[in-house]
């Protein structure tokens, strides 16, 4: 596969976390008070936590997010990426200081922990043993 192909590959996949991570941000607090049933499920949550949790790390630690070194590293030489890749380039990636996405990161972490508290997931289900 190409450079431009995989780095195409790996801004989508940056994208589509992205997109994850929003929708959990705005479908908890909405589906709570819609009672909305897959806003509750465990490992979904874990999921958005845990990612979450990677990005904030990342910022905390003066690190680039992994998919943005990676998609660096598959795009490296070519000289002008497609529109559209150009186009959700800016959409992602503002000229901002680190220091104000370490707050901003820091801030939407300390949201989807309060909302593990204020919207809990339901407990895990145990497998039955048959004894009761």
């Amino acid at each position: 596969m190409s450079g431009t192909v995989v780095a195409a590959l790996m801004l989508a996949l940056h994208l589509a976390v992205i997109a994850f991570n929003l929708f959990g941000l705005v479908a908890i607090p909405l589906g709570a008070w819609r009672g909305w049933r897959f806003v509750r499920a465990r490992g979904w949550r874990l999921l958005h936590l845990a990612s979450l949790a990677v990005v904030a790390l990342q910022a905390v630690l003066g690190r680039a997010c992994f998919l943005t070194i990676w998609q660096d590293e598959a795009g490296g030489g070519v000289e002008r990426p497609p529109l559209i890749a150009r186009t959700i380039n800016s959409l992602i990636y503002w000229p901002l200081p680190l220091w104000v996405f370490t707050a901003a990161y820091m801030a939407v972490f300390a949201y989807v922990l309060a909302l593990w508290f204020l919207v809990p997931p339901r407990p895990s289900r145990r497998p039955s043993s048959g004894r009761r």
